[in-house]
């Protein structure tokens, strides 16, 4: 049995990076950016508008001049078609380019317009007032975004402003997910006492959705070894294989004997963790992963989150699956030398409070949770306050 650090370090050395891909700009969102970003020009482009009103020299404010003749207005993509000269003015928009001349905009607000003339009484004046100067947010050439990086709606804003209509991205892999066990059955059939729902495989497909990952291959299998097999032989035409269930050391527990014939070379099986330890993880000659991840809903969502995101984050070009680092705000025990993850959530100062659950079986353990807290194998004991790794679901 490996130790958590030990299954990590495993699962590191075998990834590689995921080839990449040219995608159109309306399909980047959530995708991972495989190149930098760099500014095409000056951000703004030119003296823009910060807000409606009137463009004036600073020279004659400071001559005392408050009473202005409109030479021209400059609308948003259009240029001055009049020379500004002492005391006259041009009344402007937001966002508009604002000639270098002007180098003053009161605001609308403080003005009283009649016919062809404005008269100002702004309280005070500063260089370059409610304009926002070429080249002010980025210069050319400026690095913007370092790959790689989660395409975000606001980035995706980013990569349209710059011109980006297609950008490169890490392929997805293919991916299979394979759930296990006579007792389970779908979400709309009909059910007895004794059967449980399918949630397993809808956490699986939601939680690559985050990745943008469809599925090739979603199926359920019951607990009969040749079907199994011929499920699994199938699945491993993808580059990447999720099975869930049937993975410990019971009767039913096919996986691990199925993977072996079919030639999956097991990287280890079962980690010192809890939940989630009986977790096997192998590859085959052919380069596809395998995650076979126990049955248990607290535990297939503690895999997956710890492990399957660190081999994802790490194929990308991530260092890692990111965790943070925050104060627990109870004190915490536990009675076995394994390392413990456990749902916790986040109060609005940046600390941690128990969510309380019942094992790993408890299909409602993170209902309220915000991601999965570490108690490390050697600490049978947390203090309030004590500071722990924290691994957030919305990484």
């Amino acid at each position: 049995m490996k130790t958590f650090e030990e299954a990590l370090s495993i699962i590191s050395n075998s990834c590689k990076p995921f080839e990449k891909e040219t995608v159109k700009l309306e399909n980047a969102n959530g995708r991972i950016l495989a190149e930098h970003i760099y500014a095409d020009r000056d951000y703004p482009p030119f003296n823009r508008a910060a807000m409606d009103g009137y463009a004036i020299m600073s020279s004659d404010w400071k001559k005392g001049i408050r009473n202005y003749r409109i030479t021209d207005t400059i609308f948003t993509g259009k240029v001055a078609g009049q020379t500004l000269t002492s005391g006259c003015c041009y009344k402007i928009m937001t966002g508009a380019a604002t000639p270098e001349i002007a180098d003053i905009i009161i605001r609308r607000e403080d003005a009283t317009e009649s016919e062809y003339h404005v008269l100002l009484y702004a309280d005070a004046i500063k260089p370059h007032q409610n304009i926002a100067l070429q080249g002010e947010d980025s210069k050319k050439g400026t690095l913007l975004l370092t790959s790689p990086l989660r395409c975000t709606p606001q980035l995706t804003a980013v990569l349209a402003t710059v011109g980006k209509a297609t950008l490169q991205v890490y392929k997805l892999p293919e991916t299979a997910i394979i759930t296990t066990g006579d007792e389970v059955v779908d979400p709309g059939v009909s059910i007895n006492p004794l059967q449980i729902r399918n949630s397993n495989q809808y956490l699986l497909k939601s939680l690559l959705e985050r990745w943008k990952i469809q599925p090739v291959l979603c199926e359920h299998v019951s607990d009969d070894k040749a079907k199994l097999k011929a499920t699994l032989s199938r699945a491993m035409k993808a580059d990447l294989v999720i099975i869930n269930g049937a993975v410990s050391a019971g009767d039913a527990d096919h996986v691990p004997a199925v993977l072996k014939e079919l030639g999956v070379k097991t990287l280890f099986h079962k980690v010192s963790i809890r939940p989630g330890k009986p977790l096997l993880v192998g590859k085959t000659a052919s380069g596809t992963v395998v995650f076979a991840l126990p049955g248990n809903p607290l535990s297939c969502l503690t895999t997956f989150t710890i492990f399957v995101e660190h081999y994802l984050s790490l194929c990308t070009g991530f260092a890692g699956r990111r965790f943070q680092t925050l104060p627990l705000l109870a004190k915490r025990t536990k009675k076995h030398p394994l390392t413990e993850f456990f749902p916790a959530d986040l109060n609005g100062f940046g600390g941690l409070n128990l969510s309380p659950f019942n094992g790993s079986g408890d299909v409602t353990a993170c209902i309220h949770a915000n991601g999965l807290a570490m108690q490390p194998a050697a600490s049978q004991e947390l203090q309030k306050n004590e500071r722990i790794n924290f691994y957030p679901f919305n990484d």
